[in-house]
């Protein structure tokens, strides 16, 4: 039963997914070309390399805000490991300090949540602050140019012919979660402990261990995403990535996963990251405003938020 409902979500993300673009395709000039296309993959993987950390962490009926202004910390950190005016090291190393930079920030969330009981919001939140706040200081406040070629390539370059490398990034770990969480001991664990978290303890299972593990999965795939919102144009913004968080929010919540833990959907989060990203570049390409974009983008969140409720409410009559 839970396979149907996990494979009728997706059915339905992805009719919307397809609704959408059809949408676009008589209303938005250009929208059909193929440059259009590769673009939505292109801005897609950043936030939904993000939303994959991300619906780890809600599957524990917990929530991550910092994810975006995470992002941005990672993407300044690789600027300041990779960028030259600062340090300059070997590519791979520069990757490899950034990865460990994101997983040190689910690190510090996990511990905040798991060993002193502070409510994911509010550890989060207090993250996305601190995270947005030293970016800005590491960076001086201004734009850090990466002037490495192999950086730029990790984004924009084309290992098979028409999909840029920072889009089949975004496949292989969209393939990697879904094994993760479905063939793994922390999916498992991630989805009973959303699913109750006392049952969970009683039976044996080392929670707060675990809590920490799924923050700090979630704190690499920020760090990926970062790399990818990086290289895609050579430089890291400190200023950037607020409100990110609610884009990979809502791709996980439209893909799937409730809000309130115990079921999570890897492909689904993946076809609410497409969802999303389609919507706001057709709308850039209707000559929308910004502030009706993020009015659009707003009342997306609401209903997928308003979807999951009934589907909870439904799963519980039964």
């Amino acid at each position: 039963m839970q396979l149907i409902k996990s494979s009728l979500q997706q059915l339905f993300a992805f009719g919307a997914l397809i609704v959408v673009y059809v949408i676009f395709l008589v209303f938005a000039p250009n929208f059909a070309s193929f440059d259009v296309f590769s673009s939505i993959l292109m801005q897609t993987a950043s936030i939904g390399v993000m939303a994959l950390g991300a619906t780890f962490v809600i599957a524990t009926s917990g929530i991550d805000l910092s994810v975006g202004t995470g992002m941005t910390f990672c993407a300044v950190s690789a600027g300041l490991f990779l960028g030259g005016e600062y340090l300059e090291l070997p590519l791979a190393v520069g990757i490899i300090l950034t990865l460990l930079v994101g997983a040190f920030l689910g690190l510090l969330n996990g511990v905040n949540i798991s060993l002193l009981g502070i409510p994911p919001f509010i550890a989060t939140l207090a993250m996305m602050m601190v995270a947005r706040g030293i970016a800005l200081i590491m960076s001086g406040a201004s734009s850090i140019k990466i002037g490495n070629p192999g950086y730029f390539q990790i984004a924009n370059g084309q290992l098979i012919p028409g999909i840029s490398n920072a889009a089949l990034i975004f496949i292989v770990l969209t393939i990697l979660a879904a094994f993760i969480l479905n063939k793994t001991l922390l999916g498992r664990y991630a989805l009973a402990i959303g699913s109750n978290e006392e049952a969970t303890r009683l039976s044996g299972v080392n929670v707060k261990m675990w809590l920490i593990l799924i923050y700090m999965l979630a704190g690499l795939f920020t760090a990926v995403g970062g790399i990818l919102y990086s290289a895609r144009f050579g430089f890291a913004q400190p200023a950037e990535g607020l409100g990110l968080e609610l884009q990979a929010i809502a791709a996980v919540v439209i893909g799937g996963t409730s809000l309130a833990g115990g079921r999570a959907n890897i492909i689904g989060t993946m076809i609410g990251a497409l969802l999303m990203n389609t919507l706001t570049t057709g709308l850039q390409m209707m000559g929308v405003l910004q502030q009706w974009q993020l009015v659009v983008v707003g009342v997306v969140v609401l209903a997928a938020v308003f979807a999951d409720n009934l589907r909870r409410r439904r799963a519980e009559q039964v």
